[in-house]
């Protein structure tokens, strides 16, 4: 390969290398990017999944509590423990999939209290029932027990759930910067490839334009000059690798012609 023709094809080979380089860089950074996008969505998704399982099972358990307490209807114990059961069961499912875990804390502790206060009762507080009750009559111990210990403790844990649930929203700031600093990374290499691809091209332009368009045109008008005028062949100006050549082989091939007329 001769000078001209290796260092343009050195030149564009530049080009294509840099392109498939920061073709490659900036699809890892967006593939990373879109994973870090998918895992934030996938955690709010299953965050509200969880919290709805636990406000339903919070919620049937007030309900068969209210029923067992104030209305003394034992045939809600089994729907009371089996909630209660169920609360526990998806808060250990979030325990194990939580990265963080500060939001659990409360959770877990208001749903140790509720339970608490639940199997206190179970054990110890239907003692105070009265049989002469009727039916679908509130209890008033049972109704005041209610009212003052276990209500409050399940506020305190449908409120702990609540705020479980929106937890993924109140990282999302530090992951959206986060995001926003990978995109600018994925976006990076491109910009300075950019940049360094201009730079190359007007070198090559420049260089192609001194070392070939020039030494064309001077050899064409000399020619030229030289056919209608009989002004001999002259270049002006330095010439080298191929164009040297041309020319050399141009006043080798004027010189050969004189010798036959």
């Amino acid at each position: 390969m001769t000078g001209l023709q290796k260092r343009i094809t050195i030149g564009f080979l530049s080009i294509v290398g840099l392109l498939f380089f920061s073709g490659m860089v900036s699809f890892w950074e967006l593939s990373n990017l879109s994973s870090d996008t998918d895992n934030i969505l996938k955690a709010n998704k299953r965050n509200i999944e969880l919290a709805k399982e636990m406000l339903d099972a919070a919620h049937a358990q007030n309900v068969a509590m209210i029923r067992v307490s104030v209305f003394a209807d034992s045939s809600y114990d089994s729907l009371c423990r089996a909630s209660i059961e169920r609360l526990e069961n998806t808060l250990a499912v979030a325990q194990n999939e939580a990265l963080e875990k500060s939001f659990l804390d409360s959770l877990a502790i208001a749903t140790t209290e509720l339970k608490l206060q639940t199997d206190n009762f179970m054990t110890f507080g239907r003692t105070h029932l009265n049989d002469t009750i009727p039916d679908s009559h509130p209890d008033p111990v049972g109704a005041k027990w209610y009212n003052e210990k276990y209500e409050a403790c399940y506020d305190k844990l449908t409120s702990a759930i609540k705020n479980y649930m929106t937890s993924t929203q109140s990282s999302l700031a530090p992951r959206a910067e986060q995001m926003k600093k990978n995109a600018y990374r994925a976006v990076t290499p491109v910009l300075i490839s950019l940049l360094v691809m201009i730079a190359i091209v007007l070198m090559l332009f420049y260089f192609t334009h001194i070392t070939c368009v020039k030494p064309v045109i001077r050899m064409n008008r000399g020619l030229g000059d030289y056919l209608s005028f009989k002004i001999p062949f002259t270049v002006r100006g330095e010439l080298k690798d191929e164009m040297l050549e041309l020319k050399e082989k141009i006043d080798a091939l004027i010189a050969y012609s004189k010798q036959f007329r």
